[in-house]
């Protein structure tokens, strides 16, 4: 997979020099790039040569002076330009084996990369982790890294992930911490598995790497109708007894979904440090709730206005909260609609995973001037649903005004409307 250019930042080095998406960077000083990696490494420089192969064929040769630290402003298709390193392992949890067809490509893709663990914040299990890599690592002092450990013990390990492999994991976590290369950590838990004593097993033992360690996120394992074989779910009373597992340790976190099975109020901000897990969902919903109680809000409106929150099941008390917070504004009417999901089945609960349909059957009735819907319900970059469906399609099928809000973690947008009111 070439360096293939797929967009050019505004008022940039690269706008300037005419560099268009669909061209491809073919080098920089004679270096041919493997990944971004590369790409950051060897662009730091004050004098540059670039060689950039055009649509038409045409290979172009550009000297360059600029700031040492300065970017290009090229955006890349991706993260990677030669072939991603796949996952080797059939975990039992794999939520890739419990998809059905017809979804992007993209979803079918089972990476175990340590380059996107450290450029994008993927996990990593360290199955396929070579000597060759572990070098590239220690060399450019990479990190941190996101690594799925699961349970540290070696024969468990092997069970769950199913390569035998798997039972390295203390011996390559070590690795990172001789070698002070920091990481994260996650557990996805499997009742009947890695939960209960197994779970004390592995926080005990992810306890010793006080260097590199910088957390642990605890969440629930994912179960879609499509699954074939049988796996318990987490019930209430498992998530009270890994919360309280989790508590005994430091830099340990279970995710939202632990407190709301468990009907536990979510911790406040100090529980989650510095919400290095955000992605996992480890505090996501004291995040938001948090900043929306940030703002100063409008006692009344000048002219009526009704919004609503189409929220994932799994946000719903988060989103009440709020919308009750704002219904004592004058003229102002918030309501919720959590988005069931159909698709996946009632087990999945998350904005990531809402596909079109379920959307609009949620949405098609509500009467609102505006229906607020994380970005995280379209794949980045794009206006796409989970089952490639266009947002303009879905407005189109509703008739009603969607409103992206961007940061997933900050209602500041929708408060910006709010105050266009007043």
């Amino acid at each position: 997979m070439p360096a293939i250019i797929s967009g050019i930042e505004s008022n940039s080095i690269a706008e300037e020099l005419n560099i268009q998406a669909g061209d491809i960077l073919l080098n920089i000083d004679g270096n041919k790039l493997q990944d971004m990696i590369d790409y950051q490494y060897f662009m730091k420089s004050e004098l540059l040569t670039i060689e950039i192969q055009k649509k038409s064929g045409e290979i172009e040769e550009i000297e360059l002076e600029k700031d040492y630290d300065e970017d290009l402003g090229i955006i890349f298709e991706s993260a990677v330009f030669d072939k991603i390193k796949p996952c080797l392992n059939n975990c039992i949890f794999c939520f890739v084996a419990q998809q059905p067809k017809g979804l992007r490509d993209t979803l079918y893709i089972k990476d175990d990369d340590y380059r996107l663990s450290y450029l994008q914040g993927t996990y990593i299990t360290t199955t396929n982790l070579t000597e060759k890599d572990k070098e590239r690592i220690a060399r450019l002092k990479l990190g941190p890294f996101y690594i799925s450990v699961h349970t540290t013990n070696p024969k468990l390990r092997n069970e769950m992930l199913r390569n035998p492999n798997a039972s390295k994991i203390m011996e390559n976590l070590k690795w990172f911490e001789d070698n002070e290369i920091p990481f994260h950590t996650q557990i996805v838990l499997c009742p009947g598995y890695n939960d209960g004593k197994e779970l004390e097993r592995t926080l005990k033992d992810l306890s010793q790497f006080k260097k590199s360690l910088l957390s642990v996120a605890i969440v629930p394992v994912g179960i879609t109708q499509y699954r074939n074989t049988p796996l318990k779910t987490v019930n209430k009373e498992i998530a009270k007894q890994t919360i309280e597992i989790a508590s005994k340790y430091d830099k340990v976190c279970c995710s939202d979904e632990f407190f709301l099975l468990a009907e536990i109020p979510i911790p406040d901000s100090k529980y989650y440090g510095n919400f290095s897990q955000l992605d996992d969902g480890v505090g996501s919903l004291r995040m938001l709730i948090d900043d929306f109680n940030e703002f100063g809000l409008p006692k009344y409106l000048s002219r009526k206005l009704n919004i609503a929150f189409a929220c994932s099941v799994a946000a719903a008390s988060a989103f009440k909260y709020i919308s009750n917070k704002l219904n004592k504004i004058e003229n102002l009417k918030s309501s919720i609609y959590p988005v069931k999901s159909t698709y996946w089945g009632e087990k999945i609960t998350v904005a990531g995973l809402i596909t079109s349909e379920d959307l609009i059957n949620t949405v098609k009735n509500i009467e609102a001037d505006f229906i607020f819907i994380p970005s995280i319900m379209l794949k980045p970059y794009t206006d796409l649903f989970l089952d490639g469906v266009s947002l303009d399609k879905v407005i189109d099928k509703t008739k009603k005004n969607l409103y992206i809000v961007e940061n997933n973690y900050s209602l500041a947008e929708v408060i910006d409307l709010i105050n266009d009111y007043t």
